[in-house]
């Protein structure tokens, strides 16, 4: 395994490069421009109609940092005062499966390999690896 902050990768099966999000967030928005432009094929998997399962959240959170995972930009952060809260990791978990508009975005997966955030040659960069 590769960790490089933002993204981890494991070598595997190259599979089709899937995003997680919103469909009305500006930032998958312009991730999927981003990606079509480059020729790049993803399946788009909105959170609020498929959630992550638990055990997919925790993984994600294993790999590349529960913060790194949670938007704390975001409005749904702000309203449920958390971090005004001493909350546990699996506390922190539980709120993110209820809330996943709460997920940093975009959040990319490929067997098991996973980048999050918008940054535009990192996300490419991330896109080729896989």
């Amino acid at each position: 395994m590769v960790n490089h902050g933002i993204f981890s990768y494991l070598d595997g099966d190259k599979t089709m490069l899937r995003l997680y999000g919103i469909p009305n967030c500006d930032t998958i928005r312009k991730t999927k421009k981003l990606l079509d432009r480059h020729g790049i094929p993803f399946q788009f998997i909105d959170v609020r109609a498929t959630p992550l399962s638990p055990g997919k959240l925790k993984e994600i959170s294993d790999r590349l940092g529960l913060m790194k995972l949670i938007n704390t930009r975001g409005r749904t952060y702000r309203d449920l005062g958390i971090k005004e809260k001493s909350l546990s990791d699996d506390q922190l978990l539980d709120i993110l499966q209820q809330n996943q508009a709460m997920i940093k975005r975009p959040l990319l997966e490929n067997n098991n390999n996973y980048f999050i955030g918008y940054d535009e040659q990192g996300l490419l960069d991330f896109a080729r690896l896989v």
